[in-house]
């Protein structure tokens, strides 16, 4: 598929772009707040949460009891909601990480080499607060780890979240639970304090700051990726439903102000049918306020001349979320390789994968797609290679280095090799007799 730029297609609606003036002192903000909580542990983190959340928790670390009463207020069909999303989620993972097998084998005689699956030992869930208490959030986070069988699960979540998260944490698997948000969060489990672990890898959404914090800590620890705001796209053909694809969209603009919202479509019609619907359904959507600034601001429509310029746009913005609404959605979906998760089909909105479906919900953003997917089982394990040698093998691969390592000058390497080639002569060998 040749490459495609926004020249080559025609907009309906373009989009405003997103708010490239960004502050300039946010990085400078976030990088005083990670030392600040290196240097001061504790008490720079009830510092930034008296500043930043207008409270300070008595213990940063939620209690049983707190836990207990979290519990107890959750609603009952909430609760089941949750526990059947995480059965979905976790039913998923399982069948994931099946995928992942161990590996020996004997590349030529007496060489073996393989791998193995190893859980990564403790991980860091940032649980957002965000504009609405997103109860798949912690689940889409945690699941994952304790199906790959990490020792330490710990939840970051700002002080001021609301309870039934707390509930969620716990039913999702969390071992620890803290009330402690943005930047300050993530430094804390990149570093440890008195009361919050040091953990090897940070994983989970957030606003500006947390993903800033997760740039400036990834090095010391490792994270799942930089995220920007929640973006969907839709491709979409003459038989595509416009009221059904403007309440697709509208369900992803009440996000964020900064959602970025789309299609791309083959049909004039469908793209002024979908204008026009959006703005009908905006007039009585109760998160119109949020939704319809969101549209305002990064919606956009495009008219494609046919499908093949319609896959390569679509593989070209590299959405979050892509939906495939024409008349063979397989087909078409088979045709597109950038996206952070595929939709296939009128039935298949990305409303049930957000919540409860089965497949993980924190996808790659600002066009990412195009190198790497989304959080998964797999991002909770190492990869890791061994080796292991006997005579014959030696036989096999110690010429052939002791011959690149001359080459190269590396004459510690060679007598490494050469004193596993000529086990009689190691003292002749080590000594330079042979140099």
């Amino acid at each position: 598929m040749g490459m495609i730029s926004e020249a080559d297609i025609e907009y309906i609606k373009r989009p405003q772009g997103q708010d490239v003036q960004a502050d300039q002192t946010l990085s400078k903000t976030v990088q005083t707040i990670i030392e600040q909580v290196r240097e001061r542990g504790d008490a720079a983190l009830r510092d930034y949460s008296a500043k930043f959340d207008k409270t300070t928790p008595d213990n940063f670390e939620v209690s049983p009891n707190e836990i207990a009463s979290a519990l107890a207020d959750l609603d009952p069909q909430t609760r089941k909601d949750s526990e059947f999303a995480i059965a979905q989620v976790k039913r998923f993972a399982q069948a994931q990480l099946a995928t992942l097998q161990p590996l020996e084998i004997e590349t030529l005689p007496g060489v073996h080499l393989g791998h193995r699956i190893i859980p990564i030992q403790t991980v860091g869930c940032y649980i957002p607060g965000g504009r609405y208490p997103i109860l798949s959030a912690p689940v889409m986070s945690i699941v994952p780890a304790v199906v790959a069988g990490c020792d330490e699960i710990i939840a970051c979540l700002p002080p001021g979240a609301h309870p039934a998260m707390i509930a969620i944490c716990h039913l999702a698997g969390a071992h620890r639970i803290f009330k402690v948000g943005g930047a300050q969060a993530i430094a804390a489990m990149a570093w440890g304090t008195e009361s919050v672990p040091e953990v090897n890898k940070v994983v989970g959404p957030g606003n500006a700051f947390v993903n800033e914090a997760k740039r400036q800590v990834f090095g010391k620890v490792g994270i799942d990726a930089l995220a920007g705001p929640s973006e969907i796209y839709v491709v979409a053909d003459e038989s595509a439903d416009p009221r059904i694809l403007a309440a697709d969209l509208l369900a992803q603009a009440e996000h964020d102000v900064h959602t970025r919202v789309g299609m791309a479509t083959t049909s004039p019609h469908i793209a002024h049918e979908t204008l026009a619907e959006i703005e009908r359904q905006l007039r009585n959507l109760p998160t119109a306020a949020t939704a319809g600034e969101a549209w305002k601001r990064q919606g956009e429509i495009v008219i494609c001349r046919d499908e093949a310029q319609l896959i390569a746009w679509a593989d070209y913005i590299a959405t979050e979320h892509l939906q495939v609404h024409t008349r063979d959605p397989h087909a078409t979906a088979s045709k597109i390789r950038n996206y952070g998760s595929l939709f296939i089909g009128q039935n298949a909105s990305v409303v049930f994968s957000d919540k409860c479906c089965g497949t993980n919900h924190t996808l790659p953003t600002m066009a990412a797609a195009r190198y790497t997917g989304g959080l998964w089982v797999g991002a909770y394990v190492k990869i890791c290679t061994h080796q292991w040698i006997d005579d014959h093998g030696i036989a096999a691969v110690a010429e052939p280095a002791v011959r690149q390592s001359r080459t190269e000058g590396m004459q510690a390497h060679r007598r490494a090799a050469e004193i596993r080639l000529f086990p009689h002569n190691v003292d002749a060998i080590t000594n330079g007799e042979r140099d």
